[in-house]
C-alpha cells in the first residue's frame, strides 16, 4: 500500500494527530541536535574556560537522556534504525497478545454485574427515557424513526427468499405439528376458566339483538310446515309464536348461568377438548380439515390479497408523517412519557427489568462482547495497528523524549557538581 493510498484512508482528525506528531517529533529532534552541538562545543573550549565543563556534563547527560528516551519510544513501535534488537518493535509484534489483554481487561473491570449494576443505579433509566419521550417533539422524532425501521421491515417481508423462508418455518412450526392435542389443552384450559361462557354469551346477545330488531327473519319457517286445512291466520300467529318462543329461549339462556341449554353447550365443550387431546380418529379428523384449509387455492390467493393490502397500507400509513397511524403512534409514545416520568411504581419497575436484564446480558455474552475487542485487533493489519496507535498516543511520547532530554541535563550537570566537589574535597 503507498502512502497515497494510506493517507487516503486516514480521517481529518487522524491527519491532524499526525502532523502534531511530526511536530512533536521535530522538537524533540532538534533538542537531541542542541545537545550534541552544545556539547561539542563545550568539550572543545573547556580547557579554555573551565565553566564549559558544566555545560559539557549538562549536554553529554542531555544527549543520553534523549537517545534513551528516544531508543525506548521507538522500540515499542518499530526496530531502531531497523535493527532487529531484542525486545523492539513491541506493539507490531505483539499486536494479537495486546489485544487480547485489552479484551480480556474490559471483560474483567467493565463487562460485570457489579459495575453495570451500580452504573445503573446511579440515574433512572426510566425516568429520562419518560422525560424524553413526554417531549412531542422527541415523540415525533421517535415515531419518524421507527415508521422507517417499520418500511425496511415491509420491504424485507417483500422478498421472495425472504417469504419462502417465512413459510417454510411457518410450516415447520406451526403447520406440520398435530393442532388436535394443542387445541384440546387450550381448550380444557378455557373451559376449566369459564371463559366459554362469554362466548356464548356474545352470540346469544348478538342473535337475541338480531331478531329483535328483524321480526320476520324467522318468515314463515312453521306455517310452511302446517297441513293446508290448516286456516293460514293460525299459521301467521304460529309463526310469531315461534319468534317468540325462539326470543324467550335466548333471553333466559343470556341471562341464567345454569340454563340447562348452557350446561350443554360446557358439556359438549368438556367432550369436544378430551377427545381432541386422546381420540385418534378425532385428532386424524383435524388434522384433514387442517390439510384442506391450507391447501385451498382460494384461501391462498385470499391470504396473497390480503397481505397485499395490508402491505400496501402500512407502507403507505408509514411514509406519510400526517397519516393517523404516525398521529397515534406520536400520541402513544407521548402519553408513555407522561406515564413513566410520573408513575414512580412503573418507573421503578423499569429501572429493575433493565438492570435485570442488563446483568444478564453481561454475565451471558461479556465474553463475547470482550471477543470483539481482540477479533478486531487481531484482524488489523501490524503496520496499520502501529500507525493507529502512534498516532493516538505517539504525541504524548514525545514528551518523554523531550523530559528525558531536560532530565537528562540536569542529571548530568548535577553529577558532575557532585564528583567535581567530591574531587576537590579530597584532593
Amino acid at each position: 500500500m503507498t502512502t497515497t493510498t494510506r493517507d487516503s484512508l486516514l480521517s481529518e482528525a487522524d491527519l491532524e494527530r499526525r502532523a502534531a506528531l511530526r511536530r512533536m517529533k521535530t522538537l524533540a529532534t532538534a533538542l537531541l541536535i542542541l545537545s550534541a552541538v552544545v556539547f561539542a562545543i563545550a568539550f572543545a573550549f573547556e580547557d579554555r574556560y573551565a565553566w564549559l565543563a558544566f555545560v559539557r556534563a549538562a549536554a553529554e547527560g542531555a544527549m543520553v537522556g534523549a537517545l534513551a528516551d528516544w531508543f525506548a519510544v521507538t522500540a515499542l513501535f518499530r526496530h531502531p534504525l531497523g535493527l532487529p534488537i531484542p525486545h523492539t518493535a513491541i506493539i507490531p509484534n505483539r499486536k494479537d497478545e495486546i489485544g487480547a489483554s485489552l479484551g480480556e481487561f474490559v471483560e474483567q473491570n467493565f463487562l460485570s454485574d457489579e459495575v453495570v449494576r451500580s452504573k445503573l443505579a446511579t440515574f433512572s433509566v426510566a425516568d429520562r427515557l419518560g422525560a424524553w419521550l413526554a417531549d412531542p417533539v422527541n415523540a415525533k422524532r421517535a415515531s419518524a424513526e421507527g415508521a422507517v425501521m417499520a418500511q425496511g421491515v415491509l420491504r424485507l417481508l417483500g422478498d421472495g427468499d425472504v417469504e419462502s423462508l417465512i413459510e417454510k418455518l411457518a410450516r415447520e412450526y406451526l403447520f406440520d405439528p398435530e393442532w388436535a392435542p394443542t387445541l384440546g389443552r387450550v381448550g380444557s384450559e378455557l373451559v376449566e376458566a369459564d371463559q366459554q361462557r362469554a362466548v356464548v354469551d356474545a352470540l346469544v346477545d348478538a342473535a337475541e339483538t338480531w331478531l329483535t330488531e328483524h321480526p320476520d327473519a324467522l318468515g314463515e319457517i312453521v306455517s310452511t310446515r302446517l297441513p293446508r286445512w290448516v286456516p293460514g291466520f293460525i299459521g301467521g300467529l304460529a309463526d310469531e309464536r315461534a319468534h317468540r318462543e325462539v326470543i324467550g329461549l335466548l333471553h333466559a339462556v343470556r341471562y341464567d348461568p345454569e340454563h340447562p341449554l348452557r350446561v350443554a353447550i360446557d358439556g359438549y365443550l368438556v367432550d369436544l377438548t378430551d377427545r381432541l387431546q386422546h381420540d385418534a380418529a378425532m385428532a386424524e379428523r383435524v388434522e384433514q380439515i387442517k390439510a384442506e384449509f391450507l391447501q385451498s387455492p382460494r384461501l391462498r390467493s385470499f391470504a396473497a390479497r390480503l397481505w397485499n393490502a395490508v402491505q400496501t397500507t402500512l407502507a403507505e400509513s408509514l411514509a406519510d408523517p400526517a397519516s393517523e397511524l404516525r398521529s397515534a403512534a406520536t400520541s402513544a409514545l407521548v402519553d408513555i412519557g407522561v406515564r413513566l416520568s410520573s408513575d414512580r411504581v412503573l418507573s421503578a419497575k423499569i429501572d429493575a427489568w433493565i438492570a435485570d436484564a442488563a446483568g444478564y446480558a453481561v454475565q451471558k455474552y461479556r465474553r463475547d462482547l470482550a471477543s470483539v475487542i481482540s477479533d478486531t485487533v487481531q484482524r488489523w493489519d501490524a503496520r496499520e495497528t502501529t500507525q493507529k496507535i502512534e498516532l493516538q498516543v505517539g504525541r504524548d511520547l514525545q514528551f518523554i523524549r523531550i523530559n528525558g532530554t531536560v532530565v537528562g541535563a540536569i542529571a548530568g550537570v548535577v553529577i558532575f557538581a557532585i564528583a567535581t566537589g567530591v574531587r576537590a574535597v579530597f584532593a
